[in-house]
């Protein structure tokens, strides 16, 4: 039986003739329904992945968390099944169904036993179309969620990133907890989770990946079956969030041996012309872990920390570029200060060609093997699709990378990096920190 690494080589990355089929097959159902297919043989079992764009994005104002609470709930009771019923069932299909809501979508998840799946596939219509919100759950599901709120409360990277975004986002949906606070989470009614499950849950904005032992001739109906009758749904306002202007370093005090530093500012989004540019530059800089200039700077040559990082974060309405650095309390400052001087370095001076050239070796030769199961795989059908790329993007992306020049990498780090710009939190007791 062949690993699923060997079919991720073998499958995706070989190279086609015209007269072979396309690795990925774009299914569209009778009724209209778009989904992107790899067919995958040697395991009777088949992955889909489902995202809704939304998020917490659907959350009322003042009903943070909504989002998030109503994902814990789907599978917690649908059509005649209670919580018990439901998870009993899929283990008589042998079935994994799962559901979360993050910033910007709203996402599902589906294992299934080929020999099984019409009967998994009707699990999943089941649970997206006939949710139950009985209260004792909404209360149980509730109380797990409230519970997990403690430990953020008292998590470093947590509270930074918490304080980082309410104070980079004011005013908007990004600027809000995903998991809501315990206030807006406590106040939550039945009627406002059925409200925003209503507005998660819509045709117009969900993508599909499919990978495993099933052809388009059965995934089709099936598409139709499980998700023709959801609503349409409305259009979300995707235009771009412009950030505040907020910089320096903010401080959140707490009696812990050493701080947790987040730092960023504004990046780009996914469909800029320079995304995969500043990819390359974002390896070189923090991004390639051993092998990134942070990492020799921060750690090896200054003994400061043990894990010192880059990376881009391109949200749907906007783009961040983020650090992040955790360290002694007493080495805070020299820290930052070592951070914004490289950050200052890669934007007047770019990179070198030996760098360039390292980076890029790695970034093509690693590329298959993120796809070590196909859920990740679906996972990333399901994203290709989010973001706008074409369906022959596994194909071209190597290329695109091994296209970027000294002088592509060059002009996109005095384009991104604005090191004056940064907006720094630090949570911890910094003994060497001047706010």
């Amino acid at each position: 039986m062949r690993t699923l690494i060997a079919f991720v080589a073998a499958v995706l990355f070989a190279p086609l003739s015209h007269a072979e089929e396309n690795r990925i097959q774009r299914v569209i159902s009778p009724g209209g329904i778009e989904a992107w297919l790899v067919e995958e043989q040697a395991i009777p079992m088949v992955a889909v992945e489902i995202m809704f764009a939304g998020g917490a994005h659907v959350d009322a104002e003042g009903q943070e968390g909504a989002a998030y609470l109503t994902a814990g709930l789907i599978e917690e009771g649908a059509g005649d099944m209670d919580s018990q019923g439901f998870a009993l069932r899929k283990e008589d299909l042998s079935a994994r169904i799962g559901f979360n809501s993050g910033r910007d979508d709203f996402t599902v998840g589906m294992r299934a036993l080929t020999a099984n799946l019409d009967d998994s596939f009707e699990l999943l219509h089941i649970a997206l179309t006939e949710p139950t919100f009985e209260q004792r759950q909404i209360d149980r599901v509730r109380d797990q969620v409230l519970s997990g709120m403690k430990s953020d409360l008292v998590n470093p990277d947590t509270q930074g990133a918490t304080e980082w975004f309410k104070q980079m986002f004011p005013g908007s949906t990004y600027g809000r907890p995903t998991k809501g606070t315990p206030e807006s989470v406590k106040a939550l009614t039945r009627d406002n989770l059925v409200e925003t499950y209503g507005r998660m849950v819509a045709k117009s904005r969900m993508k599909i990946g499919v990978v495993g032992d099933i052809d388009a001739a059965t995934l089709g109906p099936l598409l139709d079956k499980t998700f023709g009758d959801l609503p349409e749904g409305e259009a979300l306002d995707r235009s771009p969030i412009e950030l505040s202007n907020v910089s320096g370093t903010h401080l959140i005090q707490a009696d812990i041996p050493q701080s947790t530093v987040m730092l960023g500012h504004e990046g780009i989004l996914r469909g800029d012309d320079d995304f995969i540019i500043a990819y390359v530059m974002n390896h070189i800089f923090g991004g390639g872990s051993f092998n990134s200039r942070l990492y020799e700077e921060v750690r090896e040559k200054n003994g400061l920390a043990y894990s010192v990082y880059s990376y881009l974060s391109p949200y749907d309405r906007a783009g961040l570029y983020m650090g992040g650095v955790a360290t002694a309390n007493e080495r805070v400052k020299q820290s930052i200060d070592l951070i914004r001087a490289e950050w200052a370095r890669l934007a007047n001076e770019g990179v070198t060609e030996e760098e360039l050239e390292k980076a890029k070796k790695f970034l093509t030769g690693a590329f298959a093997l993120r796809f070590d199961s196909n859920a990740k795989i679906a996972r990333y059908l399901a994203g290709l699709q989010a973001a706008d790329l074409s369906i022959d993007y596994i194909d071209t992306r190597n290329d695109l990378v091994n296209a970027v020049t000294k002088e592509d990498v060059d002009r996109v780090a005095k384009r991104i990096l604005k090191p004056d710009d940064l907006f720094i939190v630090v949570v911890g007791n910094p003994t060497d920190l001047d706010e």
